[in-house]
């Protein structure tokens, strides 16, 4: 799946194509191919910017096919969810010909800060993706559209179709009605227009404390949409904002918001999770009046709604992600165990492998929930190929050659060495030396072995990978009954590569790390934060079933090729799975490799 959204050629290519010949077809490319057939946007025109209906007719043909966006609010870090979204939208809009926009839903000013804004922008390049198109940036933020959008409201008052309500906050929720109950109108709504825009700008005007009056839509309050019920479209807060300062007080809602901020950039697929389809209903009736006023362009946006990712042993609630972080759960926001995108990207995962993972998952208007091994998996599926291999004992216990001195000589190494990745030999060798004394793994040593043990028992012959078959003798223990140290012989004119390698036949093969040149490392053993697979659903109390499990630390021993690894480099720890040199810890001199995945999935069943 390419990642480089600004690559013209690419782009012309898939246009004259109408998609992508691997993309797997689903609802929304149906929706798309259809408009792209009919013509539907295709006489739009483009300013070269957002902008009301005047504005963009004064523009040019819209080079664009189509628009999408992707439009988080600014109050905290993505996560998974946010992946496939991103994934989505710049990927429908590279496929057809579009370009997809970055926006900032930033109208609530108590909630957002330009930390989350930088994050936001981050994660998305992470991922591969970017927002100019034909040397264009189209970064946007809703809050530098509050100018048009107070226009609106003004119009929608004008029009007898918007009312500033007084009523306290509990008179409203309790005239709203329920499902089985229609709603009553406001002791307001009968005013005039003209009472009605000198209240709002009044509101506007700092004259009125923070929830003392809202402006709402006015619809129709037996709707059998609760949402049609004369929704809240501003409300007064007394609020510095993040872009704006101090030059409002009063702000719209999101559902006012989204819409106008959707028609002012062109978009021509509004794409949405499943708990907006209810708001679809206002979503249109807002642009319908806006158009038959004049003030955006035609044909408007429309809204689509898709399942949300589900993925189990993951919480995306920002509520819950942030009690997490703030109750010392977890270390912060991209500690490797969290689903935000930075923890995932330190964690070790690929843009790659998020995509293809996207991409597999699919779009649907199905509730359901997605393995968190089908995660995994892409991982696996983009890394094979990719990483470098190493041999690494992560729980070690000595192993003493006692014939060494005899067969080698005192003092003296054999050098060995291993193919940087067994697939492609153009990438070279790895080097290490075998020598009186290795690293094993603990595990790999049985007194009394298990029926089905192959590895080092008294008596049985084992090979140390890429190098030498040896025979166990034996172990050394401490009072307790611990072993300390585990002897072996050596097995003369064994070594791999050699003509006798194969003269003595073995079931098991078991890696190692010298002594002498293996290099002590910090290992991080992460696993999955939760152990019920649905941690919120149900209402179930998520932190009782955090995983006490889910971060071990160890002291390992790592082979010499692993002294040059670099923060965020990927490598295949022979037997144990996937690990990454931590992007904030790992240093020269003092590595730090976190465990990304297994070898395979270890909590499938």
């Amino acid at each position: 799946m390419s990642v480089n959204h600004n690559n013209e050629a690419q782009k012309a290519d898939a246009s004259k194509a109408g998609a992508t010949s691997h993309a797997p077809s689903n609802f929304l490319r149906q929706i798309i191919e259809n408009d792209l057939n009919a013509g539907t946007y295709a006489a739009r025109r483009w300013a070269g910017q957002p902008g009301d209906a005047a504005t963009q007719q004064a523009g040019q043909p819209d080079p664009a096919k189509i628009r999408t966006r992707f439009p988080p609010e600014p109050n905290g870090y993505l996560h998974v969810g946010h992946a496939k979204s991103i994934c989505l939208n710049f990927g429908l809009a590279r496929d057809y010909g579009g370009i997809c926009h970055l926006r900032y839903d930033d109208t609530n000013p108590e909630k957002e800060d330009q930390e989350y804004v930088d994050s936001i922008a981050d994660a998305v390049q992470w991922l591969g993706f970017d927002w100019n198109a034909g040397g264009v940036e189209h970064r946007y933020y809703a809050s530098n559209y509050f100018d048009f959008m107070y226009r609106a409201a003004e119009h929608l008052i004008e029009t007898g179709k918007a009312y500033v309500d007084e009523q306290t906050p509990e008179q409203m929720r309790a005239n709203r009605g329920d499902f089985t109950t229609p709603g009553k109108d406001s002791p307001f709504r009968t005013r005039t227009p003209a009472e009605n825009l000198a209240r709002f700008r009044e509101m506007r005007d700092g004259k009125l404390p923070d929830g003392a009056a809202v402006l709402r839509a006015k619809i129709d309050m037996a709707s059998p949409n609760i949402n049609l019920r004369d929704p809240a479209i501003y409300r007064i807060k007394h609020a510095e904002h993040h872009n704006t300062g101090n030059s409002w007080c009063i702000y719209p809602m999101y559902t006012f918001a989204h819409p106008i901020e959707d028609a002012l950039e062109n978009i021509t697929h509004s794409l949405c999770t499943l708990e907006f389809e209810d708001q679809r209903p206002f979503y249109d009736w807002l642009l319908d009046r806006l158009r038959e006023g004049g003030l955006i362009n035609s044909p408007q946006p429309r809204q689509y709604e898709f399942a949300r990712l589900n993925l189990t042993y993951v919480i995306t609630s920002k509520r819950k992600l942030a009690q997490l972080v703030n109750e010392g759960h977890v270390t912060g926001w991209d500690d490797p165990r969290m689903p935000t995108i930075v923890g995932l990207r330190r964690r070790g995962y690929t843009p790659e492998s998020i995509q293809l993972f996207a991409e597999r998952i699919g779009v649907t208007k199905d509730y359901s929930w997605i393995d968190y091994g089908t995660l995994d998996a892409c991982l696996r599926e983009d890394l094979d190929p990719k990483a470098a291999r190493a041999m690494v004992v992560l729980d070690p216990v000595k192993l003493v050659i006692t014939n060494w001195d005899q067969v080698i000589g005192a003092g003296k190494l054999d050098d060995c060495h291993a193919p940087i990745h067994p697939h492609h030999p153009e990438r070279g060798q790895r080097q290490f030396t075998f020598g009186k004394e290795l690293w094993i793994e603990r595990s790999d040593y049985e007194e009394t072995p298990p029926k089905g043990f192959f590895r080092l028992f008294p008596g049985n012959k084992v090979r140390l990978k890429y190098g030498h078959v040896i025979e166990c003798k034996g172990a050394v223990k401490d009072a307790s009954g611990k072993v300390t140290e585990v002897h072996a012989e050596l097995i003369p004119d064994t070594k791999s590569g050699t003509p006798g390698a194969d003269a003595i036949k073995v079931k098991g093969v078991i890696t190692w790390v010298g002594v002498n040149d293996g290099i002590a490392a910090e290992v991080r053993l992460y696993d999955r934060l939760f152990t019920d697979p649905q941690p919120d659903a149900g209402g179930k109390d998520f932190l009782a079933s955090l995983n006490p499990d889910s971060l071990k630390t160890v002291t390992a021993y790592v082979e010499p090729s692993l002294a040059s690894a670099k923060p965020d480099e990927k490598f295949q720890f022979e037997r144990h799975g996937y690990f990454v040199a931590d992007r904030k810890d790992h240093a020269k001199g003092k590595p730090v490799f976190n465990r990304v995945t297994g070898l395979k999935d270890s909590w499938g069943k």
